[in-house]
Order: C-alpha cells, then sequence, then structure tokens
C-alpha cells in the first residue's frame, strides 16, 4: 500500500528537478529549446487540422450509415486513419514524406514550397502554423519565465492555433477541441495559476451565455445564423482560462479584428460582402492579446 505514494512522490520529485534544472540553462538555451519545442508541437498541429475534419467527417457518415443502412461513400483514405496512422503523405499525388521532408520549417524551405514529386504547392498555411507555435513557445517563456505557468500559457496557444486553422478552412470547431479546453481551463485555475477558480467558472458561463444571446438575436432581427455553437465554447474556453473580466476584451479585439479583415478582403475582392468569416480565429488572436498583454481595456474603464 506504500507502493503508490513512493511513486507519485519520485514523479514529483523528478518533474521539480527537470524544472530547475531547465531554469538554470542559459538564457539563450532556454529559448532555443522553447522554439525547437514550439516547431515540432507545430508540426504535429497541422498533422491535427489536416486529419481531425476528415476523422469527423468519417465518423459523421458511418453515423447516417448504420441509421440509413446505406454504406459510408469510399473517400479513397485508408481503413485506419487518425493521428498517428497512415504516415504523412502529399494530398495531391500521394507521395509518402521521407524523414528529410517533415522537419519543421526546414523541409519547407529546402522543397520550396512544393511536393518533391508531383511539384504541388504546398500551402503557406504548413510554414505560418509551425512559425506561430514556435514564437509562442518563445513568448510564453519571455512572459513567464520557465514555469509551469509558461507551460500553461503555451498550451492555451497551441490550441488556439489548432482551431484556428481549422475553423478557417472548414467553419468548423470541433468540441472535441473546444471541450476540452475549457476543461483544462477549470484545471490550470485550481491553483489561481492565471486566474481565480471562481472568476474562471463565471468566465465559462458568462462566455457561452453572451455569444448565445448574441445568436439568438440575430437569429430574431435577421432570421439567419450569425455563427456557430463552435464560437459559444471557444468564448467559453477563454473564460476560462482568463477569467470573466477578460471577455469584453476578448470580444472587442475579435470584432474589430474581424471587421479590418473582412473589410479588406472584401475590398480586394477575395470575398462577398455578404460572406460570412470564420470567427474562431478573431477571438483566438482576441484571447491570446488577453493572455499576453493583461486586461487594460477592464482596467481603463475602472475596473
Amino acid at each position: 500500500m506504500t507502493l503508490y505514494p513512493s511513486v507519485h512522490a519520485t514523479a514529483l520529485s523528478d518533474s521539480l528537478s527537470f524544472g530547475a534544472s531547465f531554469g538554470q540553462l542559459p538564457i539563450a538555451w532556454q529559448f532555443v529549446f522553447a522554439i525547437a519545442f514550439g516547431l515540432a508541437i507545430g508540426s504535429f498541429v497541422n498533422v491535427v487540422a489536416h486529419r481531425l475534419p476528415v476523422m469527423l467527417e468519417r465518423a459523421w457518415r458511418a453515423e447516417v450509415g448504420d441509421a440509413t443502412g446505406a454504406p459510408p461513400p469510399d473517400d479513397g483514405l485508408p481503413a485506419r486513419y487518425n493521428l498517428c496512422v497512415p504516415r504523412s503523405a502529399c494530398p495531391h499525388c500521394g507521395h509518402v514524406l521521407r524523414w528529410w521532408e517533415n522537419i519543421p520549417l526546414l523541409s519547407y524551405a529546402l522543397l520550396r514550397g512544393r511536393c518533391s514529386a508531383c511539384k504541388t504547392t504546398i500551402g503557406l498555411r504548413y510554414p505560418l502554423v509551425e512559425v506561430g507555435t514556435a514564437a509562442f513557445a518563445a513568448l510564453s517563456l519571455w512572459s513567464f519565465g520557465p514555469t509551469g505557468t509558461a507551460l500553461a500559457a503555451f498550451v492555451l496557444c497551441t490550441a488556439l492555433v489548432t482551431m484556428s486553422a481549422i475553423d478557417s478552412e472548414t467553419r468548423l470547431l470541433p468540441d472535441s477541441l473546444t471541450l476540452p479546453l475549457l476543461w483544462a481551463g477549470l484545471l490550470v485555475n485550481l491553483l489561481d495559476t492565471f486566474v481565480s477558480l471562481r472568476a474562471a467558472v463565471v468566465g465559462a458561463v458568462a462566455g457561452y451565455v453572451f455569444l448565445w444571446s448574441i445568436y439568438w438575436l440575430f437569429r430574431f432581427v435577421r432570421g439567419v445564423e450569425g455563427m456557430g455553437y463552435g464560437d459559444f465554447k471557444l468564448l467559453a474556453a477563454l473564460g476560462a482560462w482568463l477569467g470573466w473580466d477578460a471577455l469584453p476584451q476578448i470580444v472587442l479585439i475579435a470584432a474589430v479584428a474581424g471587421a479590418v479583415v473582412g473589410l479588406a478582403a472584401t475590398w480586394l475582392g477575395r470575398m462577398r460582402f455578404e460572406e460570412p468569416l470564420p470567427f474562431g480565429p478573431f477571438l483566438a488572436i482576441g484571447g491570446v492579446a488577453t493572455l499576453f498583454m493583461g486586461h487594460p481595456l477592464y482596467r481603463l474603464f475602472g475596473g
């Protein structure tokens, strides 16, 4: 009966020892490690952003098939398809990537942004995601030091990058990402990491209710849906991580950023004026900005 306490104590001791050892490294080496780690995580984020929507669509089709008795259509992909298998391949020609074609950022530069087999252009999303996660890893370290808070901040940023990539391409914010992020925010703040647990709980509820109310008001006035339910859950998750008093600033930044991008895209002819924009990436921008710069708008208005 004494085995488990000793195992937990050893694991905790090893964890604290690793954190202390990392903190004793020269600052430059800490940032080198953080950037390399961020690039590696960014490579995996690209896998998730590409494969998770396909996995969800397959699951939905299977459910429809079970309900109707009709076999799901063949999508040309292997029967076993998840975040681990099969190996990464070009979506156009099926060329399986060799190890040197899978190095974060460097492979994109060496291949000049094209598949080595069919020469099809590789989307800019791949290097941008890797650069983004590396930048957030370095920014988390710079803002919070070599601490668990920095790691938590990086986890939040990585989740927001992943959901932004998916929402931008599919107009989808999966429950399999938004709901775990919400619960993770509440768990992180059990230790008052970013805000008190009370502020986190109120933030989660207020974030969901606020956008839910906007959704139904817009639907009542215009007769159409102005946003998806995934946006409610994402703002609830941000409230759980950053607290209720962060929500007005997050929404304001998201609304302004969305308006600027929408008007610019319309002016450049990239989209029609009435065409909707995915709101998830802009909520993510508001969340990241608030995470690193605090709540200046709340303080400005007497908070």
